[in-house]
């Protein structure tokens, strides 16, 4: 098992490393700190000495990967890869064009963005299940059919449509949860009821479906009819068997998002006014300042990269045959 572990450790430098040279290329090569200059300033006819200072403040001045004006290693050193791009793998993010620091804004921001992202993972996972397998323990009947038509209904609506009604009939006209806003401490929980309630009901269609057909396949087997064969009851057949035996694809579609709940969500922050990294993001994009853009692009990457490695990890864990190859 330690062997199967290191090979897959040894697969995340290279791939970040090409997420890296990737992320370089398209804010440095394709789009030129001239550009970028331009964009921060706002003005068509800016003026070059004004592109020239704005690109002397925040180090964009500097030769992109050969600095043929300095000797040894200043020559590989003193260019825009080296001083924003290598710092990266360190977690060093540097300063935002504002002036902040990046890493100091991650670590205030990741708090808001976790208290709204683990409940909603927590206790979507667990409805998404239980309404998967009561779907299954009645197939045929009814309550499928009507649970199967409410699935259908709920992934053709628009995430933003249960935000705006949540926020519209819960926040607004009954008043039982804030519509937006934020308070650190125990005092963040009126403010993320509603978020984590939205986040749940919006899954669920998608989800309950998904499990459903995990669970479908896994009842299909000969091992389930055996274990009826033998006198087992059809709870028992379901929650020692088959739920068991589904643990693979469930762990593969959890944990793989574990490490990207670090990273908050994009419209559910913006929408309900929460000081995460999500926020924190589109903030950052509309402001066109690209530090952060890159620094949160490297960072998101990272977190799916160890995502995957969680997942082969549990693979280990669940199922030896995977240890044993």
């Amino acid at each position: 098992m330690i062997n199967y572990i290191i090979r897959r450790l040894l697969y995340v430098f290279p791939v970040l490393l090409g997420v890296n040279v990737l992320t370089f290329v398209l804010f440095f090569v394709v789009n030129s700190p001239d550009d970028m200059a331009r964009m921060q300033l706002g003005d068509k006819h800016v003026t070059q000495a004004a592109i020239d200072n704005w690109k002397q403040q925040r180090g964009y001045d500097l030769p992109l990967l050969w600095n043929g004006t300095e000797t040894g290693v200043q020559h590989i050193s003193k260019t825009i890869f080296f001083e924003k791009s290598v710092g990266l793998f360190v977690f060093d993010f540097g300063l935002s064009d504002s002036g902040r620091d990046i890493l100091a804004d991650i670590s205030q921001r990741m708090w808001p963005s976790l208290a709204i992202a683990i409940p909603s993972l927590i206790f979507g996972v667990l409805a998404n299940i239980t309404f998967a397998l009561l779907l299954l323990f009645y197939r045929g009947s009814a309550l499928e059919i009507s649970g199967l038509f409410l699935c259908i209904t709920l992934m053709s609506i628009s995430g933003l449509f249960y935000i705006i009604i949540g926020q519209y009939f819960i926040g607004k006209l009954l008043v039982l949860t804030p519509i937006s806003g934020y308070s650190p401490g125990l005092g963040a929980f009126k403010f993320i009821l509603l978020p984590v309630f939205i986040g749940v009901v919006s899954g669920l269609g998608t989800g309950v479906r998904w499990y459903r057909t995990l669970f479908l396949e896994e009842a299909a087997k000969d091992y389930v009819k055996t274990a009826k064969a033998k006198g087992l009851s059809d709870l028992q057949v379901l929650f020692k068997h088959v739920l068991k035996n589904a643990m693979i694809p469930i762990l593969t579609g959890i944990v793989v998002i574990l490490p990207l709940l670090f990273m908050g969500s994009l419209i559910t922050e913006s929408f309900f006014g929460i000081p995460g990294l999500g926020s924190y993001t589109i903030d950052a994009i509309n402001r066109q300042d690209f530090a952060i853009v890159r620094s949160m692009v490297f960072l998101g990457s990272f977190l799916y990269i160890i995502g995957l490695l969680m997942t082969d990890i549990s693979y280990t864990l669940v199922d030896p045959r995977v240890r044993l190859e």
